[in-house]
């Protein structure tokens, strides 16, 4: 009979029968052509299945799409063949034998915040989640002393306000996350395809500029995701930020959800105050930043937003194909409308829309302000930020800030986007003596208006997707313009080694990817980058255009260098910033003024 089916009628009894035989055995029934004893029940029809546990929503959608004749990923089958928390116990079996995980295994470690790193590095990458970027003394301490019993003796800062820790050999993974558990953190659903580490703005509730203390929210999100399995196994990763509209970038529009408070004027049929406005859709990797949907949430219903949000993802998202499975992609082939609609019969209630005049215009972020001291909205109180080098930290320093933070601050750590450390809570007369016992342990709280922007990824070194040693090239970039370049305004320069951009390099003031460069006809190739210019966030976000290709990493820093010299020479004004500069230039024009100042 099945002769007489088209090939697509074929692949959609294929999808079916897949879809059924999964459906049985998540209920505990034996696959679908399994013998049954005399007398047994029999199979349900198809429409009397029903999905259930915590895993329900994900299976069903699993199984709609090869209802449809399309196959599932890879992930997608090992997710189902097994929940990555389900191997916990062949994760510690693992670490007693010593050995890392193959195949699918890969990817189910990551569900815990293993990585394993191979063929770049022959180890665990441990990433944590730390909410709002916020962590005590003693924990910053103890992943420390972590980092120097199980791997390497540092650690980097990320670019989503969190910490990771390498070289975790095979036998130490489960020590270390066992380690984290006792130090009051956990590394759960860090990576794969999860709600990823939540962020929020770095000097939430010591910052005189802010409207909102975005630490409650993201800490409240932060355990709303641990204690629902539910939402882990989403199609693809996702992220989320709360921004208080204080005066450090919560960098909150380059993310799938973006919280950002807004001050709402009386008269517009609601209570004024603070509200969030409700930005979805970020994901600058892929050229989009989030946008406004027109709706507001009072804070405390922030957290049923966002869980609205993720499971109309969760039952619409891609499957089939990893490259198309953001939220940015269902947005594009749906529309916002659409998509909130769907979100509203989730959320339980209608949504508050308000026109653009009804909110104050936010506080404009100061690009350096996660550099130097800083006054805190509480009298007599100030933060320090720390200079660090491409985010990285040995545990000695990372200890020695610990220290510092117990016995002149306020005892907390603060990460931030721009992968550096925040002290708070330092008293007017003890920011000298903070200052410096930073110095004594190899850091600083000054730095260039180069060097205070600089943001890399893990880079080649650490990395198997990268392209380029994206950390390596960032500090020769900042050694060479730091002796020949006197900026006088901010600069972001932003250095990524693959398209996954994790360094974000459309919204840097100049962005570089890395690339192989071809330097002979035999196919030899060396680190090298494509550039785009005139990115940004915030009030002023942009997508970077690309100006040059196939840079050899070691012909960018002097590139840089006039690039940024021709920049101050030819600006409009002193007030004019590189990236409008750049702005107000078409391509060929640019690399001509470029290209003249090489003479």
């Amino acid at each position: 009979m099945s002769g007489d089916f088209t090939p697509e009628q074929k692949r959609y009894l294929e999808g079916f029968v897949s879809g059924l035989g999964a459906m049985r055995v998540q209920r505990g029934m034996p696959p679908i052509g399994t013998r049954t004893a005399v007398g047994s029940p029999a199979a349900p029809a198809p429409e009397a299945v029903v999905f259930t546990g915590p895993e329900a929503e994900h299976l069903k959608a699993q199984a709609r799409f090869e209802a449809e004749g399309k196959k599932l990923v890879v992930e997608e089958k090992a997710k189902r063949e097994e929940h990555p928390f389900d191997a916990y116990a062949r994760m510690k079996q693992a670490a007693v034998d010593g050995v890392y995980p193959k195949g699918v295994d890969v990817f189910r470690w990551k569900y815990h915040g293993l990585f394993y790193v191979a063929p770049n590095q022959d180890s665990f990458m441990c990433r944590m989640r730390i909410a709002n970027g916020v962590l005590k003394h003693w924990q910053f301490a103890g992943v420390a002393d972590l980092a120097d019993a199980h791997g390497g003796d540092y650690s980097h800062i990320t670019t989503r306000a969190n910490l990771q820790v390498r070289e975790i050999g095979a036998e130490s993974g489960i020590a270390f996350l066992e380690g984290l558990s006792d130090l009051g953190l956990t590394a759960k659903g860090a990576g794969a395809d999860n709600i990823r580490n939540i962020t929020g703005t770095p000097t939430a509730g010591v910052d005189p500029q802010e409207l909102l203390d975005t630490r409650p929210y993201a800490n409240e999100w932060h355990h709303h995701i641990l204690n629902d399995r539910s939402l882990f196994g989403l199609p693809r990763k996702f992220n989320v930020a709360f921004d208080g509209a204080g005066t450090i970038a919560a960098l909150e529009d380059t993310n799938d959800i973006g919280f950002q408070a807004v001050e709402v004027r009386e008269g517009f049929g609601v209570e004024a105050g603070v509200w969030f406005r409700v930005a979805i859709g970020g994901i600058t990797g892929h050229k989009d930043f989030a946008r406004s949907t027109g709706i507001y949430v009072r804070p405390a219903d922030a957290v049923r937003m966002a869980d609205a949000i993720i499971r109309v993802f969760i039952e619409s998202g891609d499957r089939t194909n990893r490259t198309k499975a953001r939220l940015k992609y269902v947005l594009d082939a749906w529309g916002f409308d659409k998509y909130m609609a769907e979100t509203e019969a989730r959320f339980g209630r209608p949504f508050t829309r308000l026109p653009p005049e009804a909110v104050v215009e936010r506080p404009v972020p100061d690009r350096q302000a996660h550099i130097g001291v800083h006054k805190q909205k509480q009298a007599g109180l100030n933060w320090v930020g720390v200079v660090l080098k491409a985010g990285r930290l040995s545990t000695g320093q990372m200890r020695g800030l610990a220290k510092i933070s117990a016995d002149l601050g306020d005892g907390d750590i603060r990460l931030t986007v721009w992968q550096n450390v925040l002290i708070s809570g330092v008293r007017d007369e003890n920011t000298g003596l903070a200052v410096a016992a930073v110095q004594a342990l190899g850091l600083g709280t000054e730095a260039s208006a180069v060097r205070a922007g600089l943001v890399a990824c893990t880079g080649s070194q650490g990395c198997r997707f990268a392209a380029a040693a994206t950390k390596k090239h960032l500090e020769e970039i900042a050694d060479w313009c730091d002796e020949r370049v006197e900026a006088d305004l901010p600069i972001n320069i932003h250095l990524t080694g693959c398209h996954n951009s994790c360094a974000q390099h459309y919204i840097g003031d100049i962005g570089l990817i890395g690339a192989r460069v071809a330097v002979s006809d035999d196919g030899d190739t060396v680190d090298g980058y494509n550039v785009v210019v005139g990115g940004g966030f915030g009030p002023d976000a942009a997508i970077g255009r690309e100006l040059f290709k196939d840079v050899k990493a070691e012909d960018a820093p002097p590139l840089i260098e006039r690039m940024l010299k021709t920049w101050m020479a030819h600006r409009a004004g002193p007030d004019e910033t590189f990236a409008h500069f750049t702005r107000r230039h078409e391509l060929p024009a640019l690399e001509a003024i470029f290209a003249e100042a090489a003479q």
